[in-house]
């Protein structure tokens, strides 16, 4: 058995997202340097993204609830900044790059919603 873990081991360098969804929790793994917004969409998650991953329209928003999302750029915090009552934690899932393990709540799923998720994000 301790051989299996070990041979585990070796995708260890592969983040691993915890998403928090409206259909309960689902675990990604997610290639370093590929946007959350899309490791979300990839693995089957219906998530938002209305303007297409150009940080317009905060539909992609999600809870940051564990982990190292990175810093924030400036388009990034003056879109949300144009948000009434966002808590701290929130981040637009289009302009993190996957780095290390997050555990993150997915705020606005098509299927709750009710509407097209939007153009797909390019991951450029």
């Amino acid at each position: 058995m301790s051989s299996n873990l070990h041979n585990q081991g070796v995708n260890s360098s592969m983040p691993k997202i915890q998403a928090e969804t409206a259909n309960g929790p689902v675990e990604i793994d997610a290639p370093a340097g590929k946007k959350l917004v899309l490791a979300i969409e990839d693995a089957g998650i219906d998530i938002l993204h209305r303007c297409g991953g150009n940080a317009r329209c905060t539909t992609c928003r999600v809870e940051l609830l564990e982990g190292d999302s990175g810093e924030m750029g400036e388009l990034e915090r003056n879109r949300l900044a144009m948000e009434a009552e966002l808590a701290p934690n929130v981040r637009l899932s289009c302009q993190i790059r996957v780095s290390s393990d997050l555990k993150v709540r997915v705020i606005n799923q098509a299927s709750v919603r009710g509407m097209d998720p939007g153009p797909r994000p390019f991951d450029e």
